[in-house]
């Protein structure tokens, strides 16, 4: 994969601090820059409600191995991956929360959080009803990119910087974070956290939740095989590999203590990380922890839900 990119961006600035709140990068590229500007170029103009200047930018990045040295090149990361050009964990992200401003995020467009009871008087003034949906560091994956063959049920869920493969659904309660996500066909009820990477024909269960890298001081990239059932309401702190099942309910984290079935040998969660084929149950009788052999499939994604494209035709 190239280590350079580039892309044309329609940049929103702060009139009052002078400085970007986002970039919308429609054609995101890798490589090394080519050829004319990929749109007409917007003319300049403000938005005076909202103290905005709209203006557009050429974004360069040399180096994706390098961290990001400002907005439009966290930006254009970002687009990289919910664009699926680029794989979760494979640019650095290092210092992205120093670089990303926070936005107030409007039914209107991004407003300075500093000024956002400003645009609401002037918004009122004006008789505008303005809509504050959140105030974050990173906003809506959908409001900037739509990727074909994906359904998300609510848009809130999903921030810029998620990579979802073809087939996904995310329903109302699934979330996705920023430089984590889908490798192929799958069902996310639960939460994927930031740097985890979920495997074709799993199902992430209502409620579940995979530990991510950004809180505890957890450095440990998670990722969760093909065909695996995280149950509803489980959690997990280890890998996964393909075709294994974690029981509902059962938080696995990597010090929780195993007994392996069959033979009674107990160790430590971290060393089962990434073996396939094994179902986690918590036995109802003693109420250990057990890993046992798979011995049957859990059932497979539900193909109508996830194999089908635009307009309900066949995916290609």
């Amino acid at each position: 994969m190239s280590r350079q990119a580039w892309g044309d961006a329609i940049v929103t600035m702060s009139e009052a601090a002078g400085a970007p709140l986002d970039y919308f990068f429609p054609d995101p590229r890798l490589g090394p820059p080519a050829g004319p500007g990929q749109f007409t170029p917007v003319a300049e103009r403000a938005d005076q409600v909202r103290g905005v200047r709209i203006t557009h930018q050429r974004v360069e990045i040399a180096d994706l191995d390098a961290p990001p040295g400002d907005c439009g090149d966290a930006y254009l990361r970002l687009h990289l991956l919910s664009h699926r050009l680029v794989r979760p964990n494979t640019v650095n992200l290092d210092g992205i929360f120093r670089v990303l401003p926070t936005v107030c995020w409007t039914t209107a467009g991004p407003v300075d959080a500093a000024e956002t009871v400003a645009v609401q008087m002037r918004a009122r003034a004006a008789g505008r009803h303005v809509e504050v949906q959140s105030v974050d560091k990173f906003p809506r994956m959908l409001d900037y990119v739509v990727p074909p063959g994906v359904r998300v049920a609510d848009a809130s869920r999903v921030r810029l910087g998620a990579h979802l493969a073809q087939g996904t659904v995310v329903m109302h309660e699934g979330f996705v974070n920023f430089n984590a996500g889908t490798l192929g066909p799958s069902m996310v009820e639960g939460r994927i956290s930031q740097g985890v990477v979920v495997g074709a024909g799993t199902d992430v269960g209502g409620g579940a939740a995979i530990m991510g890298t950004l809180s505890g001081g957890g450095k440990e990239v998670i990722s969760v095989g093909e065909r695996c059932l995280l149950g509803s309401n489980s959690g997990l702190g280890i890998s996964l590999g393909d075709d294994c099942v974690v029981e509902a309910g059962l938080y696995l984290t990597a010090g929780t203590v195993v007994t392996l079935q069959p033979g009674g040998q107990r160790v430590k969660a971290r060393e089962l990380s990434g073996q396939p084929g094994l179902m986690f149950i918590r036995n109802s009788v003693t109420g250990t922890v057990e890993a046992r052999p798979r011995t049957a499939a859990w059932g497979a994604l539900n193909a109508q839900l996830h194999g089908a494209g635009r307009a309900g035709r066949p995916a290609p």
